[in-house]
Protein backbone atom coordinates (compact mmCIF):
# COMPACT_ATOMS: atom_id res chain seq x y z
CA UNK A 1 0.00 0.00 0.00
CA UNK A 2 1.19 3.58 -0.61
CA UNK A 3 2.74 5.16 2.45
CA UNK A 4 1.82 8.78 1.65
CA UNK A 5 4.93 9.94 3.53
CA UNK A 6 5.31 13.71 3.56
CA UNK A 7 7.93 16.12 4.87
CA UNK A 8 8.16 19.88 5.40
CA UNK A 9 11.72 19.74 4.10
CA UNK A 10 11.73 20.15 0.28
CA UNK A 11 14.85 18.03 -0.19
CA UNK A 12 13.38 15.16 1.84
CA UNK A 13 10.01 15.48 0.11
CA UNK A 14 11.64 15.22 -3.31
CA UNK A 15 13.13 11.86 -2.30
CA UNK A 16 9.94 10.68 -0.59
CA UNK A 17 8.09 11.35 -3.83
CA UNK A 18 10.54 9.01 -5.58
CA UNK A 19 10.21 6.47 -2.77
CA UNK A 20 6.40 6.47 -2.84
CA UNK A 21 6.47 5.61 -6.54
CA UNK A 22 7.88 2.21 -5.58
CA UNK A 23 4.66 1.20 -3.85
CA UNK A 24 2.17 -0.39 -4.40
CA UNK A 25 2.86 -3.12 -6.91
CA UNK A 26 6.38 -4.12 -5.96
CA UNK A 27 5.79 -5.11 -2.33
CA UNK A 28 6.47 -8.83 -2.81
CA UNK A 29 8.23 -10.50 0.08
CA UNK A 30 11.69 -11.93 -0.47
CA UNK A 31 15.37 -11.27 0.19
CA UNK A 32 16.73 -11.23 -3.37
CA UNK A 33 16.16 -7.54 -4.08
CA UNK A 34 17.31 -6.23 -0.69
CA UNK A 35 20.44 -8.39 -0.86
CA UNK A 36 21.26 -7.05 -4.32
CA UNK A 37 20.64 -3.47 -3.21
CA UNK A 38 22.83 -3.81 -0.12
CA UNK A 39 25.56 -5.38 -2.24
CA UNK A 40 25.55 -2.28 -4.44
CA UNK A 41 25.85 -0.16 -1.29
CA UNK A 42 28.82 -2.07 0.14
CA UNK A 43 26.82 -4.37 2.44
CA UNK A 44 26.33 -1.93 5.33
CA UNK A 45 24.30 -4.53 7.25
CA UNK A 46 27.52 -6.46 7.84
CA UNK A 47 29.07 -3.52 9.70
CA UNK A 48 26.51 -2.75 12.39
CA UNK A 49 26.92 -2.57 16.18
CA UNK A 50 25.51 -5.54 18.15
CA UNK A 51 22.02 -6.13 16.74
CA UNK A 52 18.81 -7.01 18.58
CA UNK A 53 16.26 -8.31 16.04
CA UNK A 54 12.57 -8.42 17.00
CA UNK A 55 9.60 -10.00 15.21
CA UNK A 56 6.03 -10.78 16.27
CA UNK A 57 2.43 -9.87 15.51
CA UNK A 58 1.76 -7.45 18.36
CA UNK A 59 4.20 -5.97 20.84
CA UNK A 60 7.39 -5.94 18.78
CA UNK A 61 7.48 -2.14 18.63
CA UNK A 62 7.00 -1.84 22.38
CA UNK A 63 9.64 -4.53 22.97
CA UNK A 64 12.05 -2.48 20.88
CA UNK A 65 11.16 0.60 22.91
CA UNK A 66 11.97 -1.21 26.17
CA UNK A 67 15.27 -2.42 24.69
CA UNK A 68 16.16 1.13 23.78
CA UNK A 69 15.08 2.41 27.21
CA UNK A 70 17.30 -0.06 29.04
CA UNK A 71 20.33 0.46 26.80
CA UNK A 72 20.12 4.22 27.09
CA UNK A 73 19.49 4.02 30.84
CA UNK A 74 22.80 2.14 31.04
CA UNK A 75 24.52 5.17 29.51
CA UNK A 76 24.96 3.67 26.04
CA UNK A 77 23.74 4.71 22.60
CA UNK A 78 21.68 2.63 20.21
CA UNK A 79 20.34 2.85 16.69
CA UNK A 80 16.67 1.92 16.19
CA UNK A 81 14.83 0.94 13.01
CA UNK A 82 11.05 0.70 13.40
CA UNK A 83 7.90 1.05 11.32
CA UNK A 84 5.54 2.52 10.44
CA UNK A 85 5.91 6.18 11.38
CA UNK A 86 3.07 8.16 12.94
CA UNK A 87 3.80 11.74 11.89
CA UNK A 88 7.22 12.05 10.24
CA UNK A 89 9.10 9.55 8.11
CA UNK A 90 12.20 10.32 10.21
CA UNK A 91 10.63 8.40 13.11
CA UNK A 92 11.55 5.14 11.39
CA UNK A 93 15.29 5.70 11.80
CA UNK A 94 16.86 6.72 15.11
CA UNK A 95 20.63 7.17 14.81
CA UNK A 96 22.62 6.89 18.06
CA UNK A 97 19.64 8.07 20.07
CA UNK A 98 18.34 10.84 17.80
CA UNK A 99 15.86 10.81 14.95
CA UNK A 100 17.68 11.00 11.63
CA UNK A 101 17.98 14.65 10.56
CA UNK A 102 16.52 15.89 7.29
CA UNK A 103 19.85 16.59 5.60
CA UNK A 104 21.16 13.09 6.28
CA UNK A 105 17.85 11.50 5.36
CA UNK A 106 17.53 13.27 2.01
CA UNK A 107 21.14 12.42 1.08
CA UNK A 108 20.76 8.74 2.00
CA UNK A 109 17.40 8.38 0.27
CA UNK A 110 18.90 9.85 -2.89
CA UNK A 111 21.92 7.56 -2.69
CA UNK A 112 19.93 4.40 -2.06
CA UNK A 113 17.26 5.18 -4.65
CA UNK A 114 19.96 5.79 -7.25
CA UNK A 115 21.55 2.43 -6.44
CA UNK A 116 18.12 0.75 -6.55
CA UNK A 117 17.55 1.58 -10.21
CA UNK A 118 16.45 -1.51 -12.11
CA UNK A 119 15.96 -3.71 -9.04
CA UNK A 120 12.24 -2.98 -8.56
CA UNK A 121 12.91 -2.68 -4.84
CA UNK A 122 9.95 -1.92 -2.60
CA UNK A 123 9.30 1.07 -0.35
CA UNK A 124 10.29 -0.94 2.72
CA UNK A 125 13.40 -2.43 1.13
CA UNK A 126 14.75 1.00 0.22
CA UNK A 127 13.91 2.34 3.67
CA UNK A 128 15.68 -0.63 5.28
CA UNK A 129 18.78 0.00 3.18
CA UNK A 130 18.74 3.68 4.18
CA UNK A 131 18.60 2.70 7.85
CA UNK A 132 21.45 0.20 7.54
CA UNK A 133 23.62 2.77 5.72
CA UNK A 134 22.95 5.33 8.45
CA UNK A 135 23.71 2.82 11.20
CA UNK A 136 26.91 1.52 9.60
CA UNK A 137 28.31 5.05 9.21
CA UNK A 138 27.61 6.29 12.75
CA UNK A 139 29.16 4.72 15.87
CA UNK A 140 26.81 3.34 18.55
CA UNK A 141 26.88 0.65 21.23
CA UNK A 142 23.93 -1.32 19.90
CA UNK A 143 21.36 -1.57 17.13
CA UNK A 144 17.67 -2.48 17.48
CA UNK A 145 15.86 -3.66 14.36
CA UNK A 146 12.12 -4.29 14.21
CA UNK A 147 10.80 -6.66 11.56
CA UNK A 148 8.43 -4.97 9.14
CA UNK A 149 6.20 -7.88 8.08
CA UNK A 150 6.56 -11.54 8.94
CA UNK A 151 10.20 -12.40 9.50
CA UNK A 152 11.45 -15.15 7.21
CA UNK A 153 11.18 -13.05 4.04
CA UNK A 154 11.21 -9.60 5.61
CA UNK A 155 13.87 -7.22 4.27
CA UNK A 156 15.47 -6.96 7.71
CA UNK A 157 16.21 -10.68 7.69
CA UNK A 158 19.44 -10.14 5.76
CA UNK A 159 21.01 -9.63 9.19
CA UNK A 160 23.47 -12.46 9.68
CA UNK A 161 24.45 -12.61 13.35
CA UNK A 162 22.20 -10.73 15.79
CA UNK A 163 23.33 -10.91 19.42
CA UNK A 164 19.73 -11.79 20.32
CA UNK A 165 16.47 -12.37 18.45
CA UNK A 166 13.05 -11.99 20.03
CA UNK A 167 9.54 -13.01 19.02
CA UNK A 168 6.72 -11.09 20.67
CA UNK A 169 3.08 -12.22 20.82
CA UNK A 170 1.71 -14.11 17.81
CA UNK A 171 -1.67 -13.87 16.13
CA UNK A 172 -3.36 -13.52 12.76
CA UNK A 173 -2.43 -10.45 10.72
CA UNK A 174 -1.25 -9.75 7.17
CA UNK A 175 -2.84 -13.06 6.14
CA UNK A 176 -2.67 -12.18 2.44
CA UNK A 177 1.14 -12.22 2.66
CA UNK A 178 1.95 -14.61 5.48
CA UNK A 179 -0.56 -17.37 4.70
CA UNK A 180 -0.02 -17.43 0.94
CA UNK A 181 0.75 -20.82 -0.53
CA UNK A 182 4.43 -21.17 -1.38
CA UNK A 183 6.55 -23.90 -2.90
CA UNK A 184 8.69 -25.61 -0.29
CA UNK A 185 6.57 -24.38 2.64
CA UNK A 186 4.50 -27.15 4.23
CA UNK A 187 0.75 -26.75 4.58
CA UNK A 188 -0.11 -26.04 8.21
CA UNK A 189 -2.83 -24.40 10.33
CA UNK A 190 -2.90 -20.57 10.02
CA UNK A 191 -1.43 -19.79 13.44
CA UNK A 192 1.32 -22.36 12.99
CA UNK A 193 2.17 -20.75 9.64
CA UNK A 194 2.35 -17.36 11.35
CA UNK A 195 4.73 -18.87 13.92
CA UNK A 196 6.78 -20.40 11.09
CA UNK A 197 7.13 -17.04 9.35
CA UNK A 198 8.01 -15.09 12.51
CA UNK A 199 10.53 -17.70 13.63
CA UNK A 200 12.29 -17.23 10.32
CA UNK A 201 14.57 -14.65 11.97
CA UNK A 202 16.34 -17.46 13.88
CA UNK A 203 20.09 -17.49 13.20
CA UNK A 204 22.80 -20.00 14.03
CA UNK A 205 24.34 -19.20 17.39
CA UNK A 206 22.00 -16.27 18.10
CA UNK A 207 19.79 -16.74 21.19
CA UNK A 208 16.09 -16.79 20.25
CA UNK A 209 13.82 -15.49 23.02
CA UNK A 210 10.09 -16.16 22.77
CA UNK A 211 6.84 -15.53 24.60
CA UNK A 212 4.41 -18.33 25.56
CA UNK A 213 2.37 -19.73 22.67
CA UNK A 214 0.00 -22.63 22.10
CA UNK A 215 1.62 -26.05 22.04
CA UNK A 216 1.52 -26.36 18.25
CA UNK A 217 2.86 -22.83 17.68
CA UNK A 218 5.62 -23.37 20.26
CA UNK A 219 6.56 -26.62 18.54
CA UNK A 220 6.72 -24.83 15.18
CA UNK A 221 9.06 -22.20 16.62
CA UNK A 222 11.21 -24.84 18.33
CA UNK A 223 11.52 -26.84 15.11
CA UNK A 224 12.62 -23.74 13.19
CA UNK A 225 15.13 -22.80 15.89
CA UNK A 226 16.60 -26.31 15.85
CA UNK A 227 16.82 -26.29 12.06
CA UNK A 228 18.89 -23.10 12.19
CA UNK A 229 20.93 -24.05 15.27
CA UNK A 230 19.55 -21.13 17.23
CA UNK A 231 19.61 -21.57 21.04
CA UNK A 232 15.94 -21.36 22.04
CA UNK A 233 14.93 -19.66 25.30
CA UNK A 234 11.16 -19.95 25.62
CA UNK A 235 9.18 -18.16 28.28
CA UNK A 236 8.09 -20.59 30.96
CA UNK A 237 11.23 -22.65 30.40
CA UNK A 238 14.55 -20.77 30.21
CA UNK A 239 12.96 -17.63 31.65
CA UNK A 240 9.68 -16.36 32.98
CA UNK A 241 8.01 -13.29 34.44
CA UNK A 242 4.87 -12.53 36.38
CA UNK A 243 3.14 -9.56 37.95
CA UNK A 244 2.14 -9.52 41.60
CA UNK A 245 2.14 -7.00 44.47
CA UNK A 246 2.37 -4.24 41.89
CA UNK A 247 5.80 -5.36 40.64
CA UNK A 248 7.26 -7.24 37.69
CA UNK A 249 9.04 -10.37 38.92
CA UNK A 250 11.48 -11.85 36.40
CA UNK A 251 13.67 -14.94 36.69
CA UNK A 252 16.13 -16.88 34.55
CA UNK A 253 19.18 -19.10 35.10
CA UNK A 254 21.28 -16.17 36.30
CA UNK A 255 18.88 -15.01 38.98
CA UNK A 256 15.72 -13.06 39.81
CA UNK A 257 14.70 -9.43 39.37
CA UNK A 258 12.08 -7.41 41.23
CA UNK A 259 11.25 -4.43 39.01
CA UNK A 260 8.67 -1.64 38.81
CA UNK A 261 5.79 -2.18 36.43
CA UNK A 262 6.03 -0.36 33.11
CA UNK A 263 4.50 3.11 33.03
CA UNK A 264 3.00 2.31 29.63
CA UNK A 265 -0.71 1.53 29.92
CA UNK A 266 -1.91 -2.05 29.57
CA UNK A 267 -1.12 -5.35 31.25
CA UNK A 268 0.41 -6.59 28.00
CA UNK A 269 3.25 -4.08 28.37
CA UNK A 270 4.66 -6.11 31.24
CA UNK A 271 4.98 -9.01 28.79
CA UNK A 272 6.74 -6.83 26.22
CA UNK A 273 9.09 -5.48 28.86
CA UNK A 274 9.85 -9.00 30.09
CA UNK A 275 10.79 -10.12 26.58
CA UNK A 276 13.17 -7.16 26.25
CA UNK A 277 14.75 -8.05 29.60
CA UNK A 278 15.16 -11.67 28.53
CA UNK A 279 16.84 -10.61 25.28
CA UNK A 280 19.28 -8.38 27.13
CA UNK A 281 20.11 -11.03 29.75
CA UNK A 282 20.73 -13.81 27.23
CA UNK A 283 23.47 -12.01 25.27
CA UNK A 284 27.01 -10.98 26.16
CA UNK A 285 27.83 -8.19 23.71
CA UNK A 286 26.75 -5.40 26.07
CA UNK A 287 26.11 -5.32 29.81
CA UNK A 288 22.89 -3.84 31.17
CA UNK A 289 22.81 -3.48 34.98
CA UNK A 290 19.65 -4.12 36.97
CA UNK A 291 19.32 -0.41 37.75
CA UNK A 292 19.05 0.34 34.04
CA UNK A 293 16.34 -2.31 33.60
CA UNK A 294 14.39 -0.75 36.47
CA UNK A 295 14.79 2.72 34.96
CA UNK A 296 13.56 1.47 31.59
CA UNK A 297 10.28 0.37 33.19
CA UNK A 298 9.72 3.94 34.37
CA UNK A 299 11.05 5.86 31.37
CA UNK A 300 9.96 3.90 28.30
CA UNK A 301 7.24 5.45 26.18
CA UNK A 302 5.97 4.36 22.77
CA UNK A 303 3.40 6.60 21.03
CA UNK A 304 0.00 5.24 19.96
CA UNK A 305 0.07 2.27 22.34
CA UNK A 306 -2.89 3.13 24.58
CA UNK A 307 -1.36 6.58 24.73
CA UNK A 308 -3.31 9.05 26.85
CA UNK A 309 -3.43 12.37 25.02
CA UNK A 310 -2.41 15.37 27.08
CA UNK A 311 -4.31 18.66 27.16
CA UNK A 312 -4.43 20.37 23.78
CA UNK A 313 -6.70 21.58 20.98
CA UNK A 314 -8.41 18.18 20.63
CA UNK A 315 -9.07 17.44 24.28
CA UNK A 316 -10.14 21.06 24.87
CA UNK A 317 -13.21 20.41 22.70
CA UNK A 318 -14.40 17.54 24.89
CA UNK A 319 -16.48 17.57 28.09
CA UNK A 320 -14.55 18.19 31.28
CA UNK A 321 -13.06 15.00 32.66
CA UNK A 322 -12.89 13.21 29.31
CA UNK A 323 -9.92 10.93 28.63
CA UNK A 324 -8.64 10.27 25.11
CA UNK A 325 -6.56 7.20 24.20
CA UNK A 326 -4.68 6.72 20.95
CA UNK A 327 -3.84 3.17 19.86
CA UNK A 328 -2.59 1.67 16.62
CA UNK A 329 -4.17 -1.77 17.10
CA UNK A 330 -5.56 -3.38 13.95
CA UNK A 331 -6.14 -7.09 14.60
CA UNK A 332 -8.19 -9.26 17.01
CA UNK A 333 -5.33 -9.83 19.47
CA UNK A 334 -4.77 -6.08 19.73
CA UNK A 335 -8.49 -5.65 20.38
CA UNK A 336 -8.28 -8.23 23.16
CA UNK A 337 -5.41 -6.32 24.78
CA UNK A 338 -7.44 -3.12 24.66
CA UNK A 339 -10.45 -4.92 26.14
CA UNK A 340 -8.34 -6.11 29.07
CA UNK A 341 -7.02 -2.60 29.63
CA UNK A 342 -10.53 -1.10 29.59
CA UNK A 343 -12.04 -3.90 31.68
CA UNK A 344 -14.66 -2.67 34.19
CA UNK A 345 -14.27 0.86 32.81
CA UNK A 346 -16.91 3.27 31.52
CA UNK A 347 -18.42 3.17 28.03
CA UNK A 348 -16.30 4.62 25.26
CA UNK A 349 -16.68 6.51 22.01
CA UNK A 350 -14.57 5.08 19.18
CA UNK A 351 -13.08 6.86 16.19
CA UNK A 352 -11.49 4.30 13.90
CA UNK A 353 -9.57 4.38 10.64
CA UNK A 354 -8.50 1.06 9.15
CA UNK A 355 -7.53 -0.29 5.75
CA UNK A 356 -9.91 -2.64 3.96
CA UNK A 357 -7.45 -5.54 4.27
CA UNK A 358 -7.63 -5.45 8.08
CA UNK A 359 -10.12 -7.32 10.26
CA UNK A 360 -11.91 -4.33 11.72
CA UNK A 361 -14.78 -6.41 13.10
CA UNK A 362 -12.34 -8.81 14.76
CA UNK A 363 -10.51 -5.86 16.29
CA UNK A 364 -13.66 -4.21 17.67
CA UNK A 365 -15.48 -7.29 18.96
CA UNK A 366 -13.42 -7.91 22.16
CA UNK A 367 -14.40 -4.51 23.59
CA UNK A 368 -17.66 -4.11 21.66
CA UNK A 369 -19.86 -4.12 24.77
CA UNK A 370 -18.12 -0.95 25.97
CA UNK A 371 -18.65 1.03 22.77
CA UNK A 372 -21.30 3.73 23.04
CA UNK A 373 -20.72 5.29 19.63
CA UNK A 374 -18.45 4.75 16.66
CA UNK A 375 -17.22 6.99 13.85
CA UNK A 376 -15.06 6.16 10.87
CA UNK A 377 -12.36 8.40 9.44
CA UNK A 378 -11.16 8.47 5.84
CA UNK A 379 -12.85 7.05 2.75
CA UNK A 380 -11.66 3.45 2.79
CA UNK A 381 -14.66 1.83 4.45
CA UNK A 382 -17.74 2.44 6.53
CA UNK A 383 -19.33 0.47 9.31
CA UNK A 384 -23.10 0.07 9.46
CA UNK A 385 -23.95 -0.67 13.06
CA UNK A 386 -26.73 -0.55 15.61
CA UNK A 387 -26.72 -0.38 19.37
CA UNK A 388 -28.51 -2.40 22.00
CA UNK A 389 -28.71 -0.79 25.41
CA UNK A 390 -28.17 -4.10 27.22
CA UNK A 391 -25.75 -5.98 25.02
CA UNK A 392 -23.79 -2.94 23.89
CA UNK A 393 -22.52 -2.65 20.35
CA UNK A 394 -23.77 -5.13 17.77
CA UNK A 395 -22.07 -4.90 14.41
CA UNK A 396 -24.53 -6.28 11.89
CA UNK A 397 -23.46 -5.15 8.45
CA UNK A 398 -20.66 -5.74 6.03
CA UNK A 399 -17.72 -3.43 5.53
CA UNK A 400 -18.31 -1.66 2.24
CA UNK A 401 -16.17 0.71 0.22
CA UNK A 402 -17.55 4.22 -0.04
CA UNK A 403 -18.49 5.35 -3.51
Amino acid sequence: MPDHAISSDPAVQAQLDRLTMLSPGKDVLGLTRIAALLERLGNPHLNLPPVFHVSGTNGKGSTCAFLRGAIEAAGMTTHVYSSPHLVRFNERIRVAGKLIDDATLSALLSEVLDHAEGLEASFFEVTTAVAFCAFARTPADACIVEVGLGGRLDATNVLTQPVACGIASLGLDHEGFLLAAEDGVPDMPPLDRIAFEKAGIAKSGSPLLTQKYSASMANTVATHASLHNAPLHARGQSWDATVYDGRLHYRDATGKLNLPLPRMIGAHQADNAALAIAMLRHQTAIHIPEAALAAAMEWTRWPARMQTLSAGPLTDQLPTGSTVWLDGGHNPDAGAAIAKTLEDGPSIHVIIGMLMNKDALGFLTPFGTLIKSIRLTGDAQEIDCRFDGIKGLVLRAEFVRKR
